[in-house]
């Protein structure tokens, strides 16, 4: 695993202004996702580019509005749960995450377009359909832990490194760590950990929460029933909470002191952005839908405040409290543009099948720095050396039972934005749903199961950092609640 790599992706880094704040690494959580999308489009894998006629074309693909020939209506809840499987140091641990969210949510009206007495009524722009819709596009929920015994090395050794890279003033996680007795120096010598020779106890628990989401505006344009052209203004909402605390629990070198740490971070953050999108789908006969979706980047401005602190007991003394105060930054983040194609092949009266791909180039998601913050000392330039374009794919199929009942599947992988796959593996999802038609009402079930694998470091001590590996998957569950008016 590159030394480069690793460094990026530290869990545990300190965020005060004695030292650097790395946040190239919310660069790209808040530049990943997928559209909001109803339960149908869930269910086949997502692959909506070209399908046309669904309300997730509010979120999605905007020409798609073009193929309504009725208004409608429809919300979306979904029933999220998160788990994570942790081995660090050959230990096990398990943790659970349930939310209920609103998923999607949207309203399209058929407006069609006069045409003069006599005029072919096929031919021409037939309408413009415009719309609302409120998708969810990453969940940022979660629940994590891991425990282990380590007798490689202490969280001390960090702090002590802090202390000889950022001093020891009141606030720094050296001052704090040396105020306790965590570390300690002889005369001028670099600090050193205080714990003793040996094995020492560590757990680690995180807790995650919130999410991106956006409210969109479309509008999309029938010609000649043939070629679909559509547009759509994004105007995002972020919120992401995060809170973590690093348990120790050692002896002090030298006594029979026993201690006991906990190293805790908390960062609350809050943003809002816009973006755009324009789509077109062609049928270039009446079976064959072809799509394509372009989006610019989102442009957020972001409030971020965060806190980081030790408390700590020795020999079962007075518990000792240490804390760096709200370190609060306003910043700007470009996400990456996105590009999606995608095709829809429909075969009468029996259903369909769809594929989308759609290329991410995260590696040119910017921060731009201002007076408190200089973006281009290492945040920056670690986008663009630890990230990398990809490749999501995404593809499904339904097939209509009967009048009323539609049986869907669906497959879908969303590719690492890292360059080291060992850092954050490919994420694969596994869908599966049924549609129900009751005249002018509908429902939609979904079920969805993704996966994926990725490396948790404990703190930063170069090629020696310890980590977790964590197996992280989603179960989630939608209904779709539709009427066309």
């Amino acid at each position: 695993m590159k030394l480069k790599y690793i460094l990026s992706v530290i869990a545990i880094v300190a965020f005060t202004e004695n030292t650097f704040a790395q946040y190239s690494q919310d660069a790209i959580r808040f530049s990943t996702g997928q559209p909001g999308s109803t339960s149908r489009v869930k269910a086949v894998g997502n692959a909506g580019t070209a399908l046309g006629g669904d309300l997730s074309n509010l979120t999605g693909n905007p020409a798609g509005l073009g193929f309504f020939t009725r208004s409608e209506i429809s919300v979306t809840p979904e029933l999220d749960g998160a788990k994570t499987k942790s081995t660090y140091f050959g230990q096990g641990a398990t943790d659970n995450k349930n939310t209920f969210n609103l998923a999607h949510a949207g309203v399209v009206i058929y407006n069609p377009l006069t045409k003069a007495r006599g005029a072919d009524k096929t031919k021409g722009w037939l309408s413009v359909n415009y719309g609302v819709g409120y998708g969810r596009t990453n969940d940022l929920y979660g629940n994590f832990r891991y425990a282990g015994s380590n007798a490689n090395n202490t969280i001390n050794d960090y702090f002590a490194g802090q202390a000889n890279n950022f001093g020891t003033d009141q606030g720094t996680l050296g001052g704090m760590a040396l105020a306790q007795g965590l570390i300690g120096r002889t005369g001028t010598a670099p600090y050193v950990s205080n714990s003793a020779p040996g094995a020492v106890g560590q757990e680690y628990y995180s807790e995650k929460q919130g999410g991106l989401s956006s409210v969109d505006f479309s509008i999309g344009a029938n010609y000649s029933n043939k070629l679909y052209l559509g547009l759509a203004l994004s105007f995002s909402d972020l919120r992401y909470n995060a809170y973590n605390t690093f348990y120790e629990d050692g002896t002090i070198n030298g006594t029979s002191n026993a201690y006991t740490s906990a190293y805790s971070q908390s960062q609350i953050t809050r943003g809002t952005g816009f973006s755009a999108r324009l789509g077109a789908i062609y049928k270039p006969v009446e079976s064959v839908r072809l799509g394509v979706n372009i989006t610019s980047p989102t442009f957020y401005n972001i409030d971020d405040s965060f806190q980081e602190g030790i408390s700590s007991t020795i020999n079962n003394g007075q518990a000792l409290e240490g804390n760096s105060g709200n370190y609060n930054l306003n910043y700007n983040l470009r996400t990456p543009w996105k590009a999606a194609g995608g095709a829809a092949v429909f075969i009468k009266n029996i259903g369909f099948i769809t594929g989308d791909v759609e290329y991410i180039d995260y590696a040119s998601a910017h921060l731009s720095s201002n007076d408190s913050y200089n973006a281009d000392v290492i945040d920056n330039p670690d986008i663009k050396s630890i990230y990398r374009s990809t490749v999501n794919a995404r593809v499904g199929a339904e097939i209509r039972a009967t009048n009323f009942l539609s049986i869907r599947g669906g497959y879908g992988i969303m590719g690492s934005p890292n360059k080291d796959k060992s850092i954050a593996s490919d994420i694969k999802t596994v869908s599966g749903g049924l549609g129900f038609r009751f005249g002018s009402y509908y429902v939609d079930a979904t079920y969805t199961h993704s996966s994926g694998d990725r490396t948790q470091f404990a703190y930063d001590l170069g090629t020696a950092s310890p980590y977790a590996l964590l197996r992280n998957s989603n179960n989630n569950g939608y209904l779709t609640l539709g009427y066309r008016f």
